[in-house]
């Protein structure tokens, strides 16, 4: 499914003209240290795509720098939920498509809702999932919220 997946997001991006770029690797990037001895930047530049679920059972997929932690408090507040949870991995894949580590903060299922936290919109590119887990795409934050219709709030911390 890894290819299929990349597939369909390499051709989301074409058709939406995106300016972005999926850049492959030897070995696994599914984590920030992997993205970030890879790459050479700042963790604060890798985007983590965090599967979670709320009250009501529904997936939501938030987008948080690699340096930082989601709170759960904020994100049920931003939400108007009495709670949220981190999905297990068979969840997130299940909801998305995609499994843990490849999850691309773009081209996910109709009906997904994302929440993107505040300090990532300040970047100008980030690097998030590349639909496989030796993948990285690389984006600007304001075509993630573009493409998403992604809720902007603040609901993290420093790790």
């Amino acid at each position: 499914m890894a290819l299929d997946s990349r597939g369909r997001l390499e051709r989301l991006l074409r058709e939406a003209g995106i300016d972005s770029r999926i850049i492959t690797f030897s070995s696994s990037v599914k984590t920030v240290s992997a993205a970030v001895k890879n790459l050479g930047v700042d963790p604060g530049r890798i985007v983590k795509s965090v599967v979670f679920i709320d009250d009501s059972g529904s997936p939501v997929v938030v987008l948080v720098q690699g340096n930082r932690r989601v709170s759960e408090v904020k994100l049920a507040r931003l939400l108007g939920a009495k709670w949220v949870r981190i999905a297990k991995p068979e969840e997130a894949k299940r909801h998305t498509g995609y499994e843990v580590g490849a999850l691309p903060p773009v081209g996910l299922p109709e009906g997904v809702k994302v929440v993107i936290d505040e300090q990532v919109m300040r970047l100008e590119r980030v690097y998030g999932g590349g639909g496989d887990v030796n993948a990285l795409l690389e984006i600007s934050p304001q075509d993630i919220k573009r493409l998403t219709g992604g809720l902007v709030g603040d609901i993290s911390f420093e790790a």
